[in-house]
């Protein structure tokens, strides 16, 4: 009997990896496994659209039961997997059933990291990371309710803005000197603490949290920061422990090549998990952002069926917070370049920022600003050095910029 092509992990890059084995001709037995009850769906509503009651759940779920079927993926939902055995190719169930695989790929994402300080597991303390979570924080979201949102990253601050949108008192606690600082830098950083705080954000930055208590959060100097509901976002860990405990290569995620294959030829990663190696920038990087497990598993797919296929899109994810929408192409490390040249209205939230270093572009922000991500891309991907007078002057077209 045929192995069959195994996904664990039922997210929306394992249902795009099953979607590309079919596109790409595979007609063989496939499975996907995934440990929540619900249909793979997109995450980035959870703390936008969903978030705030405009998008409807159907929306963005990435295919209908009917698809599964149609397309002859097994489809186990609420099925846990416990262990993985490379060189035995079986994944054993949490009932303790084995099955056997010809080719594995791993899709089985992040988990939100908790608050490591005393009522950090309190019943009133939510993290955003599953369609439940923001249901609960939702339903919390009501006019004159006190939300604390511990971390200014993107799930933090995405959340605070639903929260001022329902009419909720808001305090986004950040042990950081500003909001989304090792992301943006200190420029850039800076315009989304003026648009909070022009709505009503009560943004407190360089505190630490010692405890959550009845009534509010213990800040480190002993001031209690009241609060009906406390939203943690201080960011999400890579689920690997699978793939540690069966030996794969594991660094910040599951190790992969450029094709996505593990350090065992018949295991693959893809999406939040994967510390993937990509040739445009020399090493490994892991991106934790939908467009990623979006594309990913294509790449995946090609290389599960002994394709030439090699991962090297730039990356790239977007947001929106009140009447703020940003996309944002490229990929910096912190403190990677030598300065920001802004290119239109910085006060006014309508400009395109540009990192750069030694004149070439690594990473552009375009804010309420449209259909400019290609020419960005491909300043990025260029690697030319370009006149950074001309990147700033809004009348030079980007894309002769980009050659």
């Amino acid at each position: 009997m045929e192995q069959p092509y195994v996904v664990v992990g039922a997210s929306l890059a394992g249902a795009k990896a099953v979607e590309a084995l079919r596109a790409e001709g595979y007609r063989g037995p496939v499975e996907l496994i995934g440990e929540e009850p619900d249909l793979p769906y997109e995450r980035p509503p959870l703390s936008k659209g969903y978030l705030q009651g405009k998008t409807p759940r159907a929306e963005f779920e990435v295919h209908s039961a009917d698809w599964y079927r149609g397309n002859d993926v097994a489809l186990r939902l609420g099925t846990a997997v416990t262990a993985i055995d490379p060189d035995g190719h079986t994944v054993t169930l949490a009932d303790g059933e084995r099955l056997g695989f010809a080719k594995l790929l791993l899709t089985t994402g992040a988990a939100p990291r908790r608050l490591p300080v005393p009522g950090g597991d309190r019943p009133d303390v939510l993290t955003l990371r599953r369609v439940g979570d923001s249901e609960r924080i939702r339903a919390r979201l009501v006019p004159g309710a006190r939300i604390v949102v511990v971390g200014a990253g993107w799930i933090g601050l995405e959340t605070a803005a639903a929260a001022r949108l329902a009419g909720a008192e808001v305090t986004v606690l950040e042990v950081a000197e500003l909001p989304l600082l090792r992301v943006l830098g200190r420029e850039v950083a800076q315009v989304f603490a003026d648009l909070h705080r022009a709505k009503g954000v009560d943004l407190r930055f360089g505190v630490q949290v010692a405890a959550v208590e009845d009534g509010g959060v213990r800040l480190g100097d002993g001031s209690l920061v009241p609060a009906d509901t406390v939203v943690v976002g201080v960011g999400i860990k890579p689920n690997a422990q699978l793939a540690e405990a069966a030996g794969l290569e594991v660094d910040n995620g599951v190790r992969t090549d450029e094709h996505l294959r593990t350090s065992h030829p018949d295991v693959f990663a893809a999406g939040d998990v994967a510390n993937a190696f990509h040739p445009l920038f020399g090493r490994p990087i892991r991106v934790e952002h939908w467009a990623n497990a979006l594309n990913q598993p294509a790449t995946a797919a090609k290389s599960m069926l002994g394709r030439d296929a090699v991962y090297d899109r730039v990356p790239y994810f977007f947001t929106d917070q009140y009447d703020l929408g940003m996309e944002y192409t490229g990929y910096v490390e912190p403190g990677g370049y030598d300065r920001v040249v802004f290119r239109g209205d910085v006060p006014g939230r309508e400009f395109i920022a540009f990192w750069t270093s030694g004149g070439r572009v690594l990473a552009g922000m375009n804010v309420n600003v449209w259909d400019v991500t290609d020419p960005i891309r491909e300043l990025v991907r260029s690697g030319r050095t370009v006149d950074e007078e001309r990147l700033a002057d809004p009348a030079v077209p980007l894309a002769g910029l980009a050659g």
